[in-house]
């Protein structure tokens, strides 16, 4: 005899399936029904190569060495891992992520750019969401980091600590900033709420779009002047 939970889950199931029929999912890139992202757009995502990119913040060089920037100047963090490039499809699917709340997409290219993290099981001690303002948690209601931090613990096993950093109120939307703007406007942004949570911890900070690299930089050496023993920094894209 099936049990209350058992059947409610039935019917629920009955339904959804019922819903799917008459009103199929379709892709946020493209339209086409079937799925959230359909095979054909994420064959045409293109992925950051390891080994043609600056180890540190993943500019194009042809090459796996660091760029002239990141060799003059400190980033914070050791090494930079990402995703894909910030261009077509992908940007319309991050914009249905953030702004239209449809974290189902996060997750699916989360899983999809995750895989690069993989090999790094053993090697972080705490993952570290990039936070969001509080205004902007309310207006969206979640960090979109987090979603991407809850992926790669999935696959390496890894604690994520979303109340490690907190971010200050009174900053301005980036991607509405110019360089120099940006560039100012995260200084000071970020705060460790306890020193001790990551003082002597390794580190993976974990964000979803890398674009100057201030956001980044300004988080790390937040965590760092707490102590923690090293950074390595995620992001699910990055512009090209």
């Amino acid at each position: 005899m099936p049990t209350e939970g058992g059947s409610t889950s039935t019917v629920l199931s009955l339904f959804n399936c019922a819903l799917a029929l008459f009103y199929p999912e379709s892709c946020v890139v493209c339209g086409a029904d079937g799925s959230a992202l359909c095979p054909r757009c994420i064959d045409d995502l293109r992925t950051v190569k390891e080994t043609e990119v600056c180890p540190v913040c993943g500019r194009w060089l042809g090459r796996r060495i660091p760029c002239a920037a990141c060799s003059e100047a400190e980033m914070g963090f050791s090494r930079g891992i990402y995703g894909f490039y910030y261009e077509g499809g992908l940007r319309d699917a991050v914009h249905a992520f953030k702004f239209r709340g449809r974290k189902d997409v996060g997750r699916r290219l989360a899983r999809l750019a995750v895989e690069k993290v993989r090999p790094l099981r053993g090697a972080f001690d705490l993952i570290v969401p990039v936070p969001v303002s509080g205004r902007r948690l309310r207006e969206r209601g979640f960090n979109q980091s987090y979603i991407i931090s809850e992926e790669i613990s999935a696959v390496t096993g890894g604690t994520i600590d979303h109340r490690a950093l907190v971010k200050r109120g009174g900053t301005r939307d980036q991607f509405a900033l110019s360089r120099r703007e940006r560039r100012s406007n995260v200084r000071g942004a970020f705060r460790v709420r306890d020193r001790s949570s990551v003082e002597g911890k390794r580190i993976l900070l974990v964000d979803d779009l890398f674009t100057t690299g201030y956001t980044a930089s300004e988080a790390a050496r937040t965590l760092k002047a707490s102590g923690c023993a090293g950074i390595t920094f995620f992001a699910l894209a990055r512009t090209p």
